[in-house]
């Protein structure tokens, strides 16, 4: 009998926001997740190095995770040394959890770039794929994820239940159309970002002055 699926958002986090978790709290609901595990990078591999140090983003994400009761922090890519592969952790996961399917969430861009990451064929034997669309993009699929959705993809929220891994399940949710990169902009121009991240995230923010134009 196999445990309740589990849902798993890495990132850089560099800050974390609504566009992070509210499509993760979407897919808790939709497909009856156990709990949604936020595993921040240490060093991402398919962006420029973070705007905060590893120990600022860590505290924000505790900050946004203690706001709901199905958000657990997981440090274990912040804790290597070398770049924060996902086939890594989901690895490391399986070996943890072996009764309990992974759920992979990531967003429509990163399922369009999926032949550029790390060993990226191996990522279905170890857990599914749950992928949040968002707005402006269009299903040109490459070749490669085309082939992946041919032979992996359901609409059965359920198999992903019953199968440890394997499976590519595209939500149907409401998209955030928010960068990180597009907050940074509004927080060093000192504009107003309320209801664009967690209230507590917010004031770590401003109480350690971070993304100020100031700053650098």
């Amino acid at each position: 009998m196999l445990k309740a699926p589990i849902g798993i958002l890495g990132g850089t986090f560099d800050p974390i926001h609504i566009g992070h978790l509210r499509p993760a709290i979407e897919a808790r609901d939709t497909l009856e997740l156990a709990e949604i595990r936020l595993i921040p990078n240490h060093i991402p591999p398919h962006r420029a190095n973070p705007f905060c140090s590893s120990e600022q983003r860590l505290a924000m994400v505790r900050l946004a995770a203690a706001e709901n009761r199905h958000f657990v922090v997981d440090e274990r890519e912040l804790k290597r040394d070398k770049p924060s592969y996902t086939i890594d952790t989901l690895i490391e996961l399986r070996h943890e959890l072996p009764d309990t399917p992974l759920c992979f969430l990531m967003g429509m861009d990163s399922l369009l770039s999926l032949p550029s990451w790390h060993r990226w064929q191996e990522l279905l034997d170890y857990g599914h794929l749950v992928v949040s669309t968002r707005p402006g993009w269009q299903l040109d699929y490459p070749a490669g994820v085309a082939q992946l959705l041919t032979n992996h993809h359901t609409s059965d929220a359920s198999a992903l239940h019953r199968q440890l891994a394997g499976h590519i399940w595209l939500a149907d949710n409401q998209p955030v159309e928010l960068s990180a990169t597009r907050l940074r902009a509004l927080l060093e121009a000192g504009q107003d970002t309320r209801y664009l991240l967690p209230e507590s995230v917010a004031h770590y923010i401003d109480q350690q002055g971070l993304y100020r134009a100031n700053r650098r």
